[in-house]
């Protein structure tokens, strides 16, 4: 394996040498700032030419290089994604894979770098290990992830929640999954509620979900249809509330939702946000969902996303617990409860 070694001004005119003369999938082994010579410093890196880095025995004398190998596509996407920080992190192999990890999740770079700052790698040129400067970044994404399931009440009341959020984000499914989870893994009494009156067959889909379950099912097209509706299951333990999925945008839809579940109700609203969507598009509608109080985020659609960064940068944005995670369509099996663990390892695993 020849390593070969390229030096310029900065880093970025460094790693356009190595492009230009080893193609775009040369692997960096290092990068360095050398003593100032002069007026100018220089930075270096060594590369080898894609297929070199293959031979295990020859990395394994290279020491700090091990398991940092990063092509220079992926080098020069970091740099230009990275808001200037990338230049400063690069100089230390140790943190170079653990924020070219975060930046592939889809964790904007400035989250990237605060996560980064917690841990203190970012106080002058890191000498600790690896593996503690990746344990203190995790401690520090974990801190601010807050996980709640709302079907536990501290007292034995009747808990009742419903579901916001935009249309085709998946609220009748997900109330679905938690009605049969709920009845059989917890033992409670389910009831289900919809208050969808704009979606064709909303109601229908619905009641088949509360027949295949043996569980009652009424519909609210009023507040007194509401009313009436949690009169008569006010025996069960728990009351499920379909609501209309309508466009972040539609704040008057939005606010006469609001104005049908008032707060002498009782009802704890929790915001349906699919992962597969834009960062944009999930942001607004938080933002423009807000003024119903939402309890806590379910985030949908885990397994059409690419990647879960964006779950990250959601809860940094706007703070809100998360109570579930959907996985798929099959009812009842893709919900899970959310746990700090899993939405870790959904972050740095699901590339």
């Amino acid at each position: 394996m020849q390593v070969r070694k390229y030096q310029a001004g900065t880093i970025k005119e460094a790693m356009a040498m190595v492009k230009n003369v080893l193609g775009p999938e040369a692997m960096i082994l290092s990068t360095k700032k050398l003593e100032n010579k002069g007026e100018n410093s220089l930075f270096e890196i060594a590369a080898v030419p894609a297929g070199d880095h293959s031979s295990h025995t020859n990395l394994s004398s290279l020491g700090e290089v091990k398991s940092e190998l990063m092509s220079i596509r992926e080098m020069i996407y970091l740099l230009n994604h990275s808001g200037g920080t990338f230049e400063r992190i690069i100089l230390n192999p140790a943190l170079t894979n653990l924020y070219a990890q975060l930046i592939r999740s889809g964790v904007k770079d400035h989250y990237a770098k605060l996560f980064l700052e917690k841990a203190g790698a970012l106080n002058g040129v890191s000498t600790a290990p690896v593996k503690a400067i990746r344990e203190r970044t995790i401690k520090a994404i974990m801190e601010v992830i807050e996980v709640r399931d709302p079907f536990t009440p501290r007292d034995k009341r009747q808990v009742v929640a419903a579901f916001v959020g935009t249309t085709g984000v998946g609220k009748t499914t997900t109330i679905a999954k938690l009605a049969a989870q709920l009845m059989l893994k917890a033992g409670k009494k389910v009831g289900l509620i919809s208050i969808d009156n704009y979606r064709i067959g909303a109601m229908e889909q619905l009641k088949t979900y509360a027949h295949i379950l043996g569980i009652p099912c009424f519909p609210a097209f009023t507040r007194k249809d509401l009313l009436f509706g949690l009169k008569r299951m006010q025996r069960t333990d728990v009351v499920l509330i379909d609501t209309a999925g309508q466009s972040q945008y539609d704040t008057d839809r939005i606010e006469a939702l609001k104005k049908m579940m008032t707060n002498d109700l009782a009802i704890s609203s929790h915001l349906l946000l699919s992962v597969a969507t834009t960062e944009s598009e999930m942001n607004q509608a938080a933002l423009n969902f807000s003024p119903l109080g939402f309890q806590s985020y379910i985030f949908t659609k885990i397994d059409e996303a690419e990647s879960c960064g964006s779950v990250i940068n959601q809860i940094m944005r706007l703070r809100a617990p998360i109570s579930y995670l959907t996985t798929g369509q099959n009812v009842p099996e893709d919900i899970e409860r959310a746990h700090k663990g899993r939405i870790l390892q959904l972050l740095l695993n699901k590339n």
